[in-house]
């Protein structure tokens, strides 16, 4: 007589993890991003690393990630230079910006360059496992604040041109280290590029606002941050 035998229940395949690249050119920063995403429960997984542009293309084409975590500040070309080019050659890799800059002065910029979110390094810590939950679902992430100001501007008809919409996206940072009171020193070590380069950029942003010296450039850049900040 034959005993009958319980099925056994096949093992559940487990869920891929998603594999994601950081370019950021603070290493401790990505130790401790690196640490965070690794220990979430929705089985991310830190794949690579790079300190600026040109070494985060070669990362990804080499490791192909899920997801590629992008700061603004990069040594060479910047982070919206870097999603132009990842735009380029990897059409559908979405890309999620984290940096130190003003959501307010650089998310549609990022968006528009081929981004898919936007998080500030400050709310990191709290946003950034929900923000990559969002841009790997195929849905944008701005923070709740950047949102409702984005809706309200379009819903009151004031999303209307800007003049700094004129500058390149290094000359934009240039203005808003300006207008943070940095001189032309730090705003070269900060961006580790030269002060002549500073200087040069300096001068376009001149040019193009209409400006007549660099004392009205420096009074434009503060009060254009205090207009984006109320």
């Amino acid at each position: 007589m034959k005993t009958a035998v319980a099925p056994t229940e096949k093992p559940k395949p487990s869920r891929a993890k998603k594999r994601i690249a950081i370019v950021d050119d603070h290493p401790l920063f990505r130790k401790g991003l690196e640490q965070l995403i690794n220990s979430s429960e929705d089985g991310f997984r830190i794949c690579g690393e790079a300190g600026d542009a040109a070494e985060g293309m070669a990362t990804i084409r080499e490791l192909k990630p899920d997801l590629v975590i992008v700061d603004l500040s990069l040594p060479g070309a910047n982070g919206i230079e870097l999603i132009k080019n990842i735009r380029a050659e990897f059409a559908k890799l979405p890309v999620l910006i984290l940096s130190m800059h003003d959501e307010s002065l650089y998310a549609l910029r990022a968006l528009r360059a081929g981004a898919q979110g936007y998080v500030m390094k400050q709310e990191a810590l709290e946003n950034v496992i929900t923000a990559i939950r969002e841009v790997l679902a195929g849905r944008p992430y701005l923070s709740s604040d950047m949102s409702a100001k984005l809706i309200t501007n379009f819903a009151s008809g004031t999303n209307q041109a800007n003049p700094t919409d004129k500058l390149s996206d290094r000359e934009l940072e240039i203005l808003e280290l300006i207008g943070k009171g940095r001189d032309v020193h730090e705003i070269a070590q900060a961006l580790h590029i030269s002060t002549k380069t500073v200087e040069t950029h300096r001068a376009h942003i001149k040019e193009k606002l209409n400006l007549k010296n660099a004392r009205q450039v420096t009074r434009f850049a503060v009060q254009w941050l205090e207009g984006q900040a109320a």
